[in-house]
């Protein structure tokens, strides 16, 4: 499978953000996936729920046409409003004919290093396996990561292929963090694993602090880096072989060796 690993600037206007998303399109063709960050509508820092809007909208149906136009599938974030002013923080998978394969709301939200993505964002509350691209693929949103139980469960259910998308935020170590979270997940599940990360902010948001680190990744189950887009905007198509998973599996089955019986 030929993946594009999208790492667009993402900004405070939601078509120019789009804009990016068709650029990048244009430079991954051939691709089969295209995966692109997680709030691709928008970049936090805003307000939110002023450009939320329901999957069936003209945010979600732009990239729906986009992707039947180049014939590629895609994954990207965007907001939905949650109902109670808050909005939910989405993967949308969409088929290369536009089809909307199936959402994921992100279910871990970042209350940490002083941000409080819960005053703005309501939790999803399961896990979520899609096809796309003749693959089973589990999806992850950016905190998401940290939680191995959750890359576990996508896997119990069938993933074969993880894909993180993220706007991860900058700090002292947290690109450290970053690329090794990526790395753990595709190295305990024996998986490959897609990550992307928005390319980093160089201006401040509206409010709050600059977003994205960049270092947008394809690490295969033995967690060998294949790709490393680094700190600048960048559209990359690799190569994913999904019978190398078979082949780690057979001489390292830490899958398999799991003691569900005690554990």
């Amino acid at each position: 499978m030929r993946v594009a690993l999208c790492q667009i600037p993402v900004g405070d206007d939601p078509e120019e953000n789009l804009q990016e998303v068709r650029k990048a399109l244009g430079r991954a063709e051939g691709a089969d996936l295209a995966v692109f960050p997680e709030a691709v509508q928008v970049r936090f820092g805003n307000t939110l729920a002023d450009v939320a809007e329901p999957l069936d909208g003209p945010f979600v149906g732009e990239l729906r046409r986009l992707a039947r136009e180049h014939g590629t599938a895609l994954v990207s974030g965007v907001f939905e409003p949650a109902g109670d002013g808050r909005v939910y923080n989405t993967a949308v998978a969409i088929d290369a004919a536009g089809g909307l394969a199936g959402t994921y709301r992100k279910i871990h939200l970042f209350d940490a290093f002083g941000d409080h993505e819960s005053e703005r964002v309501a939790p999803g509350d399961r896990p979520v396996v899609v096809e796309l691209a003749g693959t089973r693929i589990g999806l992850v949103t950016c905190y998401d990561v940290r939680f191995p139980e959750l890359a576990r469960a996508l896997v119990d259910q069938g993933a074969e292929v993880l894909v993180v998308i993220a706007a991860w935020a900058q700090g002292v170590f947290k690109e450290e963090h970053w690329t090794t979270l990526v790395r753990a997940r595709a190295i305990e599940n024996t998986t490959w694993v897609v990550a992307v990360d928005k390319a980093p902010d160089r201006t401040p948001p509206p409010k709050g602090n600059p977003g994205g680190v960049g270092r947008s990744m394809l690490v295969d189950p033995m967690g060998t880096v294949l790709a490393d887009l680094g700190p600048f905007p960048s559209v990359q198509v690799t190569e994913l072989d999904p019978e190398v998973t078979g082949r780690v599996r057979r001489f390292l089955p830490s899958l398999a060796h799991r003691r569900p019986d005690v554990l």
